[in-house]
């Protein structure tokens, strides 16, 4: 643990520091293995608050019904997963069944067919048990306040047991699915009469598999809607128990996939992400899968937690800024306070693996034709005469350009199309008319596909521009020289959360404007060059430390 009566003493020496907004991300998915998971079909995680048990729907042999729920366990969260146990009758019948813990794991709420048979529409039922190591008793229906004649199902409660989301097609919602809510007062109290969330969570498509954070604060479910990749993880937020919820926004790919990603779960500490993918597609076969829920700590994603996070904490201290609201759970919990400072202060000095950073270029090469990419394998190629300059760079070494025929090529990282996305780049000299990074002209079967300037300088003014955009192809320029043979850490960033495209000069916004969309691309990177070669954009100075990132980082 850093010192404490460091970090203070820095707080209160920090100055302002433009606004910006927080994100957490997720680690590499794991699947929970062969014990765990099976040939059937493997679905509806719902883990204890403690972490030691898994309760979980399949289709496996040993059932009493087509879908029966399961039970894993551990001895610790260290621990490997234990081989499944069916629950057995009552909680399981031969119609199909899901369920849901409860946070005290004293009540196991079910979603089940077996009062109107195996096809037909399932109703909330309740069972509850004297202590963990109680067997269940005989469940209750929740009645005809929350159920209906349609399908309630897919459910998730909420910590303290006053708010039960699921999903249903009764009348009043917006599309096939619908998210709803029905609360009461205290848990000896009946349960409410069903509110749809409404149509900033639900849309005209299917909304499914509801998953509340322990804090109340973040939903996850299951949706068809656009914008994904069919069949993904969403989350939708909100500041307090007593607000609104915000506009849903897709896991993205560290999570989504095109193989179907459903039934989110989240831990009780906000950690870890449970879900499952199905690998044949929606409702057909599938694992179980974990991720790790991770605090974005480089608040200005320039690889590392140092004074300038300390800074910005301070500046935000006592507010609710979402910026450095990075603790307890991943996405806080509401206000910047010591909480906040625990978590970054396990990562000041640390080396930092931030899994939204999609592509690294350090450009420290001492000889050779290769730029390595230090987190993949896609490793740029040297074209040209550039030269390697071990001792110049801003960050440790750097490679220089002569603005006649350098520049580094490499594959294709990713698509700006997809999701949000930053690129940061150190530069010093340059001149106007000339390109940063680019992204190349591209033959997609019998079609040309133009690519785009990511980053470039005006070719009057000198100033940085870019003319990545939609299909209007609408350049965003700044007003700030970047020529003037000075160190500048330059930026991109494209935040579909509030549908921007904002440039940054040394960690200050310089240009913004509302860009809802951008095109799909498809060529390779050209660092220190134009899209198409042509020679007045080959770029001449030195360029460093190449990164570009999955999200959208706003220093």
């Amino acid at each position: 643990m850093k010192s404490t009566t460091l970090i203070v003493w820095a707080l209160a020496l920090c100055t302002v520091v433009e606004t910006a907004n927080a994100d957490f991300t997720f680690g590499t998915p794991t699947n929970l293995g062969p014990t765990v998971n099976s040939p059937a079909r493997d679905l509806k995680p719902s883990v204890s608050a403690d972490g030691l048990s898994l309760f979980f729907t399949s289709t496996r042999p040993g059932g009493l019904g087509g879908m029966d729920i399961w039970v894993t366990a551990r001895e610790t969260t260290d621990d490997d997963w234990g081989e499944p146990v069916n629950l057995g009758s009552p909680v399981n019948s031969t119609a199909w069944e899901t369920s849901c813990i409860s946070h005290d794991g004293l009540s196991l709420y079910l979603s089940s067919t077996r009062s109107r048979g195996s096809n037909a529409n399932a109703d909330i039922w309740v069972t509850t048990r004297d202590t963990i190591q109680s067997e269940w008793d005989t469940l209750t229906n929740l009645g005809p306040t929350v159920n209906s004649s349609v399908d309630q199902c897919y459910l998730s409660i909420a910590a303290d047991e006053l708010s039960l989301y699921f999903s249903s097609n009764r009348s009043g919602g917006y599309g096939a699915y619908d998210l709803w809510v029905t609360t009461r007062e205290t848990i000896h109290d009946p349960w409410g009469t069903p509110e749809n969330l409404g149509p900033t969570v639900n849309s005209s498509v299917y909304e499914v598999d509801p998953s509340i954070s322990p804090d109340g604060r973040i939903l996850f479910f299951t949706s068809d809607r656009s914008g994904g990749y069919g069949g993904d993880i969403w989350m939708t937020r909100r500041a307090t128990t007593d607000e609104l919820w915000g506009k849903p926004v897709n896991l993205g790919l560290a999570i989504n996939s095109s193989a179907s990603a459903d039934y989110p779960n989240v831990s009780a500490d906000g950690s870890t992400l449970y879900f499952r993918y199905s690998q044949s597609g929606r409702y057909s076969g599938g694992d179980i899968w974990q991720a790790s829920i991770i605090p974005i700590v480089d608040f200005n994603g320039d690889g590392q937690v140092d004074g300038v996070e300390v800074c910005t904490m301070a500046d935000r201290w006592g507010t609710d800024d979402p910026l450095c609201d990075i603790g307890p759970m991943p996405w806080g919990d509401g206000v910047v306070d010591v909480q906040d400072l625990i978590v970054l202060a396990e990562s000041i000095g640390e080396k930092i693996e931030d899994p939204t950073l999609a592509a690294h270029w350090v450009l420290d090469e001492t000889e050779g034709l290769t730029a390595h990419d230090s987190l993949t394998a896609n490793d740029g190629t040297v074209m040209g005469d550039a030269v390697w300059r071990p001792n110049a760079g801003m960050v440790d070494g750097a490679l220089e350009f002569d603005g006649v025929d350098d520049f580094v090529a490499t594959d294709l990282i990713l698509d700006p199309e997809d999701g949000p996305f930053s690129l940061f780049v150190w530069i010093k000299g340059g001149a106007a008319g000339q390109v940063i990074v680019s992204q190349a002209d591209a033959r997609v079967g019998r079609f040309d596909r133009p690519g785009c300037s990511w980053l470039e300088i005006d070719p009057v003014l000198g100033t940085l521009t870019t003319d990545l955009a939609s299909s209007e192809f609408i350049s965003l320029a700044s007003e700030v020289v970047i020529t003037d043979g000075q160190w500048h850490r330059v930026g991109l960033v494209w935040d579909m959360s509030s549908d921007t495209r904002v440039l940054y000069v040394d960690d200050v916004e310089v240009a913004a404007d509302v860009h809802p969309t951008l095109p799909r691309t498809y060529g390779g990177l050209e660092i220190g060059a134009g899209r198409s070669l042509a020679p007045d954009t080959f770029f001449s100075g030195l360029i460093d430390d190449v990164r570009i990132y999955n999200r959208a980082v706003q220093p």
